[in-house]
């Protein structure tokens, strides 16, 4: 129930909807204080959410940015969370946007600082093809030459809740003990390791996916950005989520 009610409030919270509401009503509208009503607010919630100014400064408030690894330091595993492959529509997948949860995880594997790889990502979407990231992602690494004894996947998970109920239970399983590096992107890891943390998984954040590492404004970010609306859909589910999942779960 949980799962799909995430769904369903991922798709009320895009803003971009909204927009297109307020403006419809507008158009459609008989009434010219309600028409003129709605297309002010449709104007004035695009313009607001749409500049790059307020969602720089949500990011750098909300992302972890750093880690606390110490030099030297090596752990027995990386917990990499899914999301950064899709369903290729043809059996296989592809790498997308949030490729560098993989890249960061096989660097770590590579360079000696973890030795196992736990790659945790099933399908998440409301209507699930046959595709399951983690088992796809086992033979990209195989080309990589990870070694299958350093590579474990737990490929049922839906979301970070379970992400983190199935990484517990393959780490006991394969008896590693923490503390364990989790890798996410940096809007993702607050919340992450959250749950991570309440389920009992002794975890270090290891952000990546950067949107930035520094705070800066430009005479651009007051243009209107379609890319900033997409930005406000990603950070306003995860303070949701981080909220019920505090509180309520």
């Amino acid at each position: 129930m949980f799962f799909i009610f995430s769904k369903v409030l991922s798709f009320l919270m895009n803003l971009l909807l909204w927009v297109f509401v307020f403006l419809l009503v507008a158009l459609f509208s008989k009434n010219v204080k309600r028409k003129r009503k709605f297309l002010i607010t449709g104007i004035i919630v695009f313009y607001i959410f749409s500049n790059s100014v307020l969602i720089n400064v949500i990011s750098w408030c909300w992302d972890v940015r750093e880690t606390n690894v110490p030099a030297g330091k090596k752990y027995t595993c990386a917990i990499v969370l899914g999301g950064f492959s899709s369903d290729d529509g043809n059996g296989g997948g592809f790498f997308n946007s949030s490729a560098d949860r993989f890249i960061q995880g096989v660097r770590l594997q590579k360079t000696g600082q973890v030795s196992h790889l736990l790659i945790s990502g099933g399908n998440g979407l409301l209507m699930p093809s046959g595709f399951r990231e983690a088992d796809w992602v086992r033979g990209q690494l195989r080309e990589m030459q990870v070694p299958d004894s350093c590579i474990l996947t737990e490929p049922k998970s839906r979301n970070t809740i379970e992400n983190a109920a199935f990484s517990k239970a393959l780490l006991q399983q394969h008896k590693l003990k923490g503390p364990y590096l989790l890798v996410t992107s940096a809007f993702h890891m607050r919340r992450s390791m959250m749950i991570f943390k309440k389920q009992g998984v002794d975890v270090v954040a290891y952000p990546c996916c950067f949107s930035s590492r520094r705070l800066s404004v430009s005479a651009d970010d007051f243009l209107p950005n379609a890319g900033a609306l997409a930005g406000w859909v990603t950070y306003i589910k995860e303070a949701i989520g981080y909220v019920v999942t505090r509180y309520f779960k």
